[in-house]
């Protein structure tokens, strides 16, 4: 098999919006790591949900997460 013969590889998602997605994404994991805070807090231990905790923090740390890969894809670290 040829290198010329391949067909380049291109990506799902296009460059000119990793700055777009970066923000808005590492907004969502700042806006839920902050509920999360309050959420902490302001609830006694009789009021604590283990569930909601649980899933307040798997989604801020999802959408931080994928903020951070594109943060690292917008300033040039492939990764």
């Amino acid at each position: 098999v040829e290198i010329e013969s391949m067909t380049r590889y291109v990506s799902p998602v296009n460059p000119a919006v990793f700055p777009l997605l970066a923000v808005v994404l590492l907004g969502i994991g700042v806006f839920f790591t902050a509920w999360f805070f309050v959420y902490e807090v302001t609830s006694t231990k009789f009021t604590r949900d283990i569930c909601k905790e649980a899933l307040i923090s798997l989604v801020a740390a999802l959408f931080s997460s994928f903020g951070v890969l594109f943060l690292l894809l917008w300033v040039g670290i492939y990764v």
